[in-house]
């Protein structure tokens, strides 16, 4: 099985700065992207940005030039600094990563999600 623990959530205000934290623990083989998530209250989870173990990124528009992901492949842990926070960033934010287990089996797994409240 396999863990991921989020941490580094909590409320700022706009215009504020916070830096997310996912750790992954358990059978890992191999991690291939890890990334981050979002679901607001009565809205569909979306994406906010992956990274590859290789470093290759993708950020959703509304973040671009304000989130930055990151990835330590030996702690396998994946970061997001989050700035210039708005209030529509407010959500529950969910850690992601498609790991193989063996040599043959990957799945995506899911953390259980922090909190982020940005005030106005």
């Amino acid at each position: 099985q396999v863990q991921l623990v989020e941490s580094g959530g909590g409320l700022v205000q706009a215009g504020g700065s916070l830096r997310l934290s996912c750790a992954a623990s358990g059978t890992i083989f191999s991690i291939n992207t890890m990334g981050w998530y979002r679901q607001a209250p009565g809205k569909q989870r979306e994406l906010v940005a992956t990274i590859t173990s290789s470093g290759d990124t993708n950020y959703a528009d509304s973040v671009k030039g304000r989130f930055t992901i990151s990835i330590d492949n030996a702690k396998k842990m994946v970061y997001v600094q989050m700035n210039s926070l708005k209030p529509e960033d407010t959500a529950v934010y969910y850690c992601n990563a498609n790991v193989r287990t063996t040599s043959a089996v990957s799945r995506p797994y899911w953390g259980q999600g922090t909190q982020v409240t940005v005030s106005s």
